[in-house]
């Protein structure tokens, strides 16, 4: 008899949970009372994985004024509402738990905006000239798309533009599949709305909705636009591409409980790469010397694994904080980012960017159109893993013409384009290689694309000095050798080895 894997409690009316999903009873509440007048926020409790939660568990989660929203039972974490102030540590006690924690700082009910915003649309202007520039063998605007060429995307494309069977699944705001460049290549049946840790397919739940950031989908163009005469190119544009909405329309904010359900459901749906262009918030950096921060990794850890066990390659972006990750201490002035920060020193052994920085993800750095790392990309001695065009400010890395910015273009929400830079378009790079490498070798477990995929990167040395703005001071200090360093890990992602090799 197949393990149910995902149970749920308490799901919001009116939303319509995937059939692979069973209802069990509600958890006991306790005749003793408990506080019920703090903010309602989310929790993950994380118990042992593949046996389901006891009733003993259950039943001490509803003494404490928790209500369960969904259990996944495979990898052991359930996610919890409470307004229990001290909750997460009631539960903490309790034989079978291993540990918990709050998702966010911000109550379930108070939030505001926080869009992230395009930087540049392109005009019409701008695309009737780069058509006129397009070659018989190219879509409309790729003559402006200088990523391609950079990572022999092009030459790729002569060899193959993927398969079909292969799908990327985009980790993020959510992909708009009416796009004229993203629906040939979409993956409905793999799509799903993970808000608020629960799966949701109902009424197209996937996609952004007015207002919301364009985020995931400027990510998903860059994996898999499709070749078709429109538009831009994709990395490897006959791949399918499928979206796991796992940011909050209101805030953009990335919490754990949507970020565990979208690496479940990817596993759960036969995906074969996630693209995580984010970190988990609120946290920069989750200390696992913090109760409540420890669980977050946690859940994080089971799920990522849970994925690349079923086959996936997660793929994520460094970060943009300019900052070497492998350094002994770091400040974070930023968290948490949904209430007030509160600055704070961590230390690095023991805090993690998360999913970046989890064991088996492919932690990309970026580089602009020189082939160099980009102003705002982190970096780190055995963190980042390749490197891949995120682009640049024309200032400091300029693309030869016909391209004529240092940023990337891809697509957004209601037909358009625009430009973005960022470790986010960077790994969507790396994620589109790693789908034509699964392409070329179907029958490759996750551990050999990941080994394929850096054994194709072209070795590429520290940029000693990398002084990028040009002043005479040194902005960063690259540590390694031309096959392994902590700019651009084992080098530079390469798209026609994934193709030929």
């Amino acid at each position: 008899m197949r393990t149910r894997l995902i149970r749920t409690l308490a799901a919001p009316a009116g939303l319509a949970v995937a059939s692979a999903l069973a209802v069990v009873p509600n958890a006991v509440a306790s005749d003793a009372p408990v506080a019920t007048d703090g903010p309602l926020l989310s929790y993950v409790v994380n118990v042992r994985p593949g046996h389901g939660t006891s009733d003993r568990v259950e039943r001490a989660i509803g003494k404490a004024g928790g209500s369960v929203v969904i259990a996944y039972d495979r990898i052991g974490v359930l996610v919890v509402h409470s307004q229990n102030p001290d909750f997460a540590e009631a539960v903490r006690s309790v034989r079978g738990v291993e540990s918990a924690g709050a998702t966010r700082t911000a109550p379930l009910a108070a939030q505001s905006s926080d869009d992230i915003a395009t930087e540049k649309v392109l005009t019409a202007a701008e695309a009737k000239k780069a058509a006129g520039q397009a070659t018989s063998a190219q879509d409309p605007l790729e003559p402006l798309q200088w990523d391609l060429p950079a990572m022999k995307a092009d030459r790729a494309h002569e060899k193959s533009l993927g398969s079909s069977r292969v799908t990327v699944g985009v980790l993020d705001s959510g992909v708009d599949d009416t796009h004229p460049d993203i629906a040939p290549n979409f993956d409905r049946k793999a799509s799903a709305s993970c808000l608020g840790g629960v799966p949701v397919q109902k009424d197209d739940a996937w996609r952004p909705v007015a207002g919301e950031s364009d985020h995931g989908m400027h990510v998903a163009g860059t994996i898999a636009a499709a070749k078709n005469g429109v538009g831009v190119t994709g990395v490897a544009p006959g791949v399918k591409v499928a979206s796991l909405k796992v940011a909050e329309p209101a805030t953009g904010m990335y919490y754990t409980e949507a970020v565990v359900c979208g690496f479940v459901w990817a596993a759960d749906h036969g995906v074969d790469v996630t693209n995580s262009s984010y970190y988990t918030d609120p946290w920069l950096f989750n200390c696992k010397t913090d109760a409540d921060q420890k669980a977050l990794v946690t859940a994080v850890t089971r799920a990522s694994q849970y994925a690349e066990r079923k086959g996936a390659v997660n793929v994520a972006a460094a970060g943009n904080a300019s900052t070497d990750l492998a350094q002994d201490e770091i400040v974070d002035d930023s968290s948490p980012d949904d209430t007030t920060p509160v600055p704070r020193t961590v230390k690095t052994k023991d805090c993690l960017d998360i999913p970046s920085q989890l064991p088996g993800v492919v932690t990309v750095s970026a580089t602009g159109a020189k082939g160099i790392k980009a102003s705002y990309s982190n970096w780190g001695k055995n963190v980042v893993d390749i490197a891949a065009p995120g682009g640049d400010s024309t200032a400091y890395q300029t693309p030869a013409p016909p391209a004529t910015s240092g940023l990337i273009l891809s697509t957004l929400p209601g037909g358009k384009y625009g430009y973005k830079a960022g470790t986010s378009m960077a790994s969507p790079h790396v994620a589109g290689v790693a789908a034509l490498i699964k392409s070329t070798h179907p029958k490759a477990s996750a551990a050999q694309v990941k080994a394929l995929l850096y054994k194709g990167a072209d070795a590429t040395p520290c940029t000693d000095p990398y002084d990028i703005d040009g002043d005479g001071t040194v902005d960063a200090v690259c540590v390694g050798g031309k096959n392994k360093n902590s700019f651009y890990g084992a080098g530079a992602a390469d798209a026609l080895d994934a193709v030929t090799k």
